[in-house]
């Protein structure tokens, strides 16, 4: 199954449940000065989950495209090398404001995942947690839904401090929050990782594709928790991981996205080799580089320009790593826009644009390393010892992006 018929057909299932299907909004936040980039498909409905903006529409369903490159959600360092860390990724999320609440949520989720109808999915690949107190999410679970006991996790506030768990959301330092469920697949013993909860749950064996979050409260600056007039629903699956389950692979970039996009690096830069870690950064980074351009961000040194200038600035050492030539990165967008044009036709209209502006940093980027080499030659050439000093080495990392 077709990444792209994934999202579609959880596009409709939800049509089907009396839901709005609300297009992506940009990665610019337009309603919240707290977040850097839009990280998940809830924050073009904040003020509604508030109750401060009242829609036409009380279920909304949505394909949002995320950027977790910066701030609390910052994914950047591990890309390129784990199966499932990206700068961006598609959420597939659906809500209610103050429509339905946790049991049609859980409900829901488990009709697309395992009905014949739509993604069929082995009930017994398939394990859920909830959050330790939330009963009646663990009543629903095994009662209505028929999970056995011994299927339902409940993980407590086990990052160090009230209401800090795995199983209890929060957008940032303030705004909506509550308890969720999340729901695991577990990719099979030939895989090493634990069940959620044990010392080897960072393993890439038990993979969260679902997480419903139940909202109930607000969490204000000095940490009270107000409970929110309807409490709402906000749930999120990575289109990638559960592309990944679907096409029978593990890892996500394995899945038809990511292929194409590898494939068309690999050209550019000699390497074939799928699995080469400096060739997933360059495909991974395409994607999240071309759509901030797309919603307005350009290169700079503050701000969620200076992000963008860190991601073009990865992807291109990692591509001379490869023996790429200078502009090379650019290249790449044609074979984005193939495979994401038609989800976000903003992409094929300003691909020209979107191309002129790699291409410039890349041959910004190309001047500026070729004099921190310089000055790492001439640093080298006048060393006493065997250390480059602190002060030479921040300099060339902070003006000269050098890793």
């Amino acid at each position: 199954m077709k990444s792209s018929d994934i999202r579609q057909a959880f596009l409709d299932f939800f049509a089907s449940k009396g839901h709005e299907i609300v297009a992506s909004s940009p990665l610019i936040p337009g309603n919240d000065p707290t977040l850097l980039f839009t990280n998940a498909g809830m924050v073009q409905f904040k003020d509604c989950f508030l109750g401060s903006e009242q829609r036409s529409y009380t279920r909304a369903t949505s394909s949002q495209r995320c950027v977790r490159a910066g701030g609390k959600h910052n994914d950047l360092e591990n890309v390129g090398y784990t199966a499932r860390h990206h700068t961006f990724f598609e959420m597939l999320g659906n809500f209610s404001f103050g429509d339905y609440f946790k049991d049609d949520a859980i409900s829901y989720a488990w009709e697309f995942l395992t009905s014949k109808e739509w993604l069929n999915l082995p009930v017994d690949k398939l394990l859920v947690t909830v959050y330790a107190e939330d009963d009646e999410a663990f009543d629903i679970w095994n009662k209505k839904m028929g999970i056995p006991a011994d299927k339902i996790i409940r993980i407590g506030d086990n990052k160090g401090a009230r209401f800090a768990s795995d199983n209890f959301w929060q957008m940032g330092d303030t705004g909506p929050c509550g308890p969720c469920t999340e729901i695991f697949y577990d990719h099979g013993e030939h895989i090493w990782g634990g069940k959620p909860g044990t010392p080897e749950e960072d393993g890439d064996r038990f993979i969260e594709i679902w997480n419903n979050v139940f909202m109930q409260y607000e969490r204000k600056a000095d940490g009270e928790m107000i409970k929110l007039p309807k409490p709402s629903v906000d749930t999120g699956m990575g289109l990638e991981r559960i592309s990944a389950i679907m096409q029978g692979v593990h890892s996500n970039y394995e899945i038809d996205l990511f292929q194409a996009l590898l494939k068309a690096a690999g050209e550019l830069t000699t390497c074939h080799d799928t699995e080469n870690k400096s060739l997933r950064v360059i495909a991974d980074h395409i994607r999240s580089t071309s759509f901030l351009i797309v919603d307005g961000v350009l290169p700079s040194n503050e701000g969620r320009g200076y992000v963008l200038r860190r991601i073009i600035r990865r992807a291109v050492r990692h591509g001379h790593m490869l023996g790429a030539k200078v502009g090379f990165f650019n290249k790449l967008v044609p074979a984005l826009v193939a495979q994401m044009g038609v989800a976000y036709p903003e992409l094929v209209t300003l691909q020209e644009h979107v191309q002129k502006v790699l291409r410039l940093e890349e041959e910004q980027f190309a001047k500026t390393l070729d004099k921190g080499m310089a000055i790492l030659s001439s640093t080298i050439a006048e060393l006493e010892g065997d250390t480059i000093p602190g002060e030479t080495a921040f300099k060339l990392y902070d003006t000269y992006g050098f890793p």
